[in-house]
C-alpha cells in the first residue's frame, strides 16, 4: 500500500495533509469526513459536509498554516465557507483548500516517526498543547512496534494519567490511540519514509481521529 502511494508519484518528496490522510484511512484509521479542492478550482455547490466546518489552506511548502492564517474554524453556513475558501485559497504558495468537518472535542496528542541516524526507525508520542510546548511531555520507541508497545510508550509521558481519566474525565479509547501509534510504527519500519508528523490527533471515548498529517521521503 506504502510503496503503491509513493509509486504515484515519483518525483514527490514531500506529501500535502489530504494526500498523507488518504494513505491512513486506508490503512484503517480515522480522519475527518472532508473534500480537497485544487488551487483555481471552485469549491462544489453540491456536498455532503455537515456543518461546522474547519477549512485549511493545503501546501507542500508551507511549514505551519497558523503562521499564514490558513485556518479557518467554526464554519457555519455556505456564505462563511465561500468567504473562507476564497481567503485561504488566494494564499500564496496554495496547492488548494481542504475543509472537513469538525471533529467531537476530545484530548489531542502528537504521533510521529523518523529515521535517527544512530537508532534508525523510531516513534515518537505525547500529549499535545503545553504537555509539549512546555514540558516537552514526549516518548520514543523504536520502530516496528505492536499494540502492547504502544501502550508501554503512551505510560512513558508523565501526561498518560490524562488520557485514563483523570479528576471526573472519562478515560479515552488507548486502543484506537494504540492503531495509530502501531500505524505511524509499521510506516516507519519500511525504510521507505524520512519523517511522519501526526499533529494532532485527536482522541476520547470513541476513538481517535487525525486531525493534521505530514509526510516526506528521504531526499
Amino acid at each position: 500500500m506504502l510503496k503503491d502511494f509513493i509509486k504515484k508519484n515519483p518525483e514527490r518528496k514531500v506529501f500535502a495533509e489530504h494526500e498523507v490522510k488518504g494513505l491512513l484511512e486506508k490503512m484503517g484509521l480515522s480522519v475527518p469526513k472532508g473534500i480537497f479542492v485544487s488551487g483555481g478550482e471552485q469549491f462544489p455547490e453540491a456536498h455532503s459536509l455537515s456543518y461546522p466546518l474547519v477549512a485549511k489552506v493545503s501546501s507542500r511548502t508551507i511549514q505551519s498554516k497558523s503562521d499564514v492564517g490558513g485556518v479557518r474554524t467554526g464554519i457555519r453556513d455556505e456564505n462563511e465557507l465561500r468567504i473562507a475558501f476564497d481567503e485561504l485559497s488566494s494564499i500564496g504558495s496554495a496547492d488548494g483548500v481542504l475543509v472537513e468537518e469538525t471533529v467531537s472535542q476530545g484530548i489531542e496528542v502528537i504521533v510521529g516517526g523518523v529515521v535517527d541516524r544512530q537508532f534508525g526507525p523510531v516513534v515518537m508520542f505525547g500529549l499535545g498543547g503545553l504537555f509539549v510546548e512546555l514540558f516537552s511531555d514526549v516518548a520514543f520507541a523504536l520502530a516496528p512496534m505492536t499494540g502492547k508497545d504502544a501502550l508501554t510508550l503512551m505510560k512513558q509521558v508523565k501526561g498518560f494519567k490524562v488520557l485514563g481519566g483523570y479528576r471526573g474525565r472519562p478515560p479515552v479509547d488507548l486502543h484506537g490511540l494504540s492503531n495509530v501509534i502501531v500505524a505511524v510504527s509499521e510506516i516507519m519500519g519500511t525504510g521507505l519514509i524520512q519523517e511522519i508528523d501526526l499533529n494532532p490527533v485527536s482522541v476520547n471515548r470513541q476513538g481517535a481521529v487525525v486531525l493534521d498529517a505530514k509526510l516526506s521521503l528521504p531526499a
